[in-house]
């Protein structure tokens, strides 16, 4: 199975490193020195790391055969994509790769199905599951343990908490006004 792990931002310095936007909780994992990588777009790759550091809280790498700036701002927004077991699980029991959160059942805590899981989307604040409902429209709801209360791999079905109106438009308003006279 492969396994998107990142996606190369910007040329840093004159002698090939750039800087690159994890999407993997092992990055010392994926992407250590020595590590072949395939692209997309795959006529940018493979690509085999050469090198690693973290400057300034990004980290850099080298890649064989990039010598030059030039040669690291043409592989500028390329994916990074690892070949990876599909027994294989992340370390934490509390992490999950996307392929096992795919086609994941979404319902409600009173079990009130709301969708199916069709895409995960990585932002820097957070990731988003995107939900297909019955109906055909999506949803997005936010992973974080507030809202997704628990992930059941096994009945293959994520249970959901959401606050008023993130899945539909009948939002809870409180009101504080006194009545008038």
């Amino acid at each position: 199975m492969q396994l998107v792990v990142a996606r190369i931002g910007r040329a840093h310095g004159i002698k090939g490193e750039v800087t690159v936007e994890v999407r993997t909780d092992e990055p010392e994992l994926r992407l250590g020195p020595g590590a072949v990588l395939q692209t997309e777009p795959a006529s940018a790759g493979p690509l085999t790391i050469e090198t690693g550091r973290v400057h300034s809280g990004k980290l850099l790498l080298r890649f064989e055969g990039v010598k030059d700036r030039t040669a690291a701002e043409a592989l500028r927004n390329t994916l990074l994509i690892a070949d990876v077991d599909p027994a294989e699980l992340p370390e934490d029991p509390d992490e999950y790769y996307d392929h096992q959160l795919m086609d994941l059942d979404v319902v409600l805590t009173d079990g009130t199905p709301v969708g199916r899981i069709t895409e995960i989307s990585h932002l820097p604040s957070q990731d988003l599951f995107i939900v297909e409902r019955e109906d055909g429209t999506e949803v997005m709801i936010p992973f974080v343990e507030e809202i997704v209360t628990e992930i059941d791999l096994e009945a293959q079905r994520a249970v959901i908490d959401p606050p008023p109106g993130l899945i539909d438009d009948r939002a809870v308003i409180d009101s504080t006004r006194e009545e008038e006279s």
